[in-house]
């Protein structure tokens, strides 16, 4: 499927073609629909299958640029993976209004990420633990997050963060979108998507050989 038939603005599709993407992926082709569409969505898809751009795109389409409060949050297992997300984003939206991507993770500096914050960001990446200590000391607002993505939730599980996992959803306001994505789904991932996710769309993709 193009990209230009998934209902992106110009700013992504220029990014798309500089970066060399020339059809969507089926992940892509049946995620970006729905998230526009403001649909929660299941995401079963195995790394490298094009997950990240999935949930990117459609968060980039319809970020209000102009308020720089925190929007959207994507958790995800480790700093590695957060780092490679807060890139995509920045990578992305680089003909955007302006984007202001902040990553929570260990290893990073305490007193950059709490700057950042202050100073305002739409998008925030994080590990479960450390988002847990910005939440406590009150560093990260989730009044007005709209979006939440949680990416390779099963591996959150297996490295023993689900309990975090579910107290930060319970942070974040009623009625936000979510969308989680794993490459499998064991019953406590089951468990999560019936209570914090409404009416999602299930989208099933098998690993590219």
């Amino acid at each position: 499927m193009a990209f230009d038939s998934l209902g992106l603005p110009t700013f992504l599709l220029e990014s798309l073609s500089f970066f060399g993407y020339e059809e969507a992926t089926p992940i892509l082709a049946e995620t970006v629909p729905a998230l526009l569409e403001g649909r929660d969505v299941v995401g079963i898809a195995q790394t490298g299958t094009g997950k990240t751009a999935a949930f990117a795109l459609p968060v980039l389409a319809v970020l209000d640029y102009k308020n720089r409060a925190h929007q959207v949050l994507v958790l995800c297992p480790t700093r590695e993976l957060s780092m490679q997300v807060a890139d995509a984003f920045r990578s992305y939206s680089r003909g955007s209004p302006g984007c202001r991507v902040v990553t929570l993770c260990g290893g990073n500096d305490m007193r950059q990420q709490l700057k950042s914050l202050r100073e305002g960001v739409h998008i925030v990446v994080a590990t479960p633990g450390r988002l847990l200590d910005h939440l406590k000391r009150g560093s990260a607002d989730f009044s007005q997050i709209k979006t939440v993505v949680l990416d390779e939730a099963d591996e959150m599980l297996r490295m023993g963060f689900i309990d975090e996992v579910e107290w930060i959803l319970d942070q974040t306001p009623k009625g936000r979108q979510m969308a989680l994505f794993s490459a499998t789904m064991p019953k406590e991932i089951e468990r999560i998507a019936r209570r914090h996710l409404d009416k999602p769309q299930e989208i099933s993709i098998k690993a590219r050989t």
